[in-house]
């Protein structure tokens, strides 16, 4: 396996702080980010490598571990515990009186214990997990959709089930790197990041929105209509309706995640607009008005 120098790939050093990590990582990624480099294929060869550095090196355990075995880092409690297994050989053989042993540990094996070296040779190895995040928008998770994606070089084509919330992980079993000798592969682990440029305010399934409501309709009472996530919609409005009065359309929120035709609702306030530019007669018959509400509640 070739050697890969993360701390090259972020252009730190191996004495680098988390928080050096961390900010070489956001420069580097949005750099290279797929959005900002489309089809460009050096760009997401180099956005995949940038990934892989910071997962490895941002995580305490697995950066000791590549300091410590380089390309070998994935394997390395597997390689302690054979070097202990070994150890413990070669101190038992002196024990009994074989003498010291200078050859290669491979060696010792094949000639005490016949073909037992090729066997630990052959130990089948877990393939590595990997990270990813995935950037949509919100109207992109109101309906189940198909992505390809590309990792390891292979194009992956996956479902996303309706729903997904801003942060979600999700799991897809056996698309992380291969096993070493025939062991199970890694899985893949996708992060959302979800951007909402809609005019809703998006609570788990439940949609909140404002809707302006003219002065005469807010008194008299009338329909009005609604903007909802997939549509219009006409709603009654009672007369005398106040500012920040607020109804509920059930069922008119977004997608329950994982869960057929069912969703959240939609819950609107609605604000009173005052009309402005108000004509002499307008201005004449809500005089009018304020002396007969004044008379009244004399």
């Amino acid at each position: 396996m070739e050697f890969i120098d993360y701390y090259k790939i972020l252009g730190i050093s191996k004495t680098a702080t988390e928080k050096d990590i961390k900010t070489a990582y956001r420069k580097l990624a949005r750099k290279y980010h797929p959005d900002l480099n489309p089809n460009n294929k050096e760009a997401e060869k180099k956005f995949k490598e940038i990934n892989e550095a910071n997962e490895v090196l941002s995580d305490a355990g697995k950066r000791k571990k590549y300091d410590e075995f380089g390309k070998d880092w994935k394997h390395a409690d597997e390689i302690k515990k054979n070097q202990q297994q070994q150890q413990s050989y070669a101190n038992e053989n002196q024990q009994q009186g074989y003498g010291e042993f200078s050859g290669d540990f491979s060696d010792f094996f094949e000639s005490m214990y016949g073909n037992s070296g090729a066997r630990s040779r052959q130990t089948k190895f877990r393939g590595q997990d990997l990270n990813a995040e995935l950037h949509l928008n919100l109207k992109d998770v109101y309906k189940s959709q198909q992505q390809t994606l590309t990792i390891n070089g292979n194009n992956i084509r996956l479902t996303f089930p309706a729903g997904i919330e801003n942060g979600q992980t999700i799991k897809i079993s056996g698309h992380g790197t291969k096993g070493v000798n025939g062991g199970p592969n890694g899985d893949l682990y996708i992060t959302f990041s979800i951007k909402n440029d809609t005019k809703f305010k998006r609570e788990g399934s439940n949609l909140y929105t404002t809707a302006d409501l003219d002065l005469y309709t807010a008194l008299l009472g009338g329909e009005v209509l609604i903007d909802t996530f997939d549509g219009k919609v006409k709603l009654k409005v009672a007369p005398e309706t106040q500012s920040g009065t607020k109804v509920k359309l059930k069922g008119k929120g977004f997608p329950v995640y994982k869960k057929e035709n069912q969703f959240g609702d939609l819950y609107v306030t609605y604000q009173i607009k005052l009309p402005t530019n108000l004509s002499d007669k307008e201005k004449e018959l809500l005089t009018e008005l304020q002396k007969l509400r004044d008379n009244g509640n004399n």
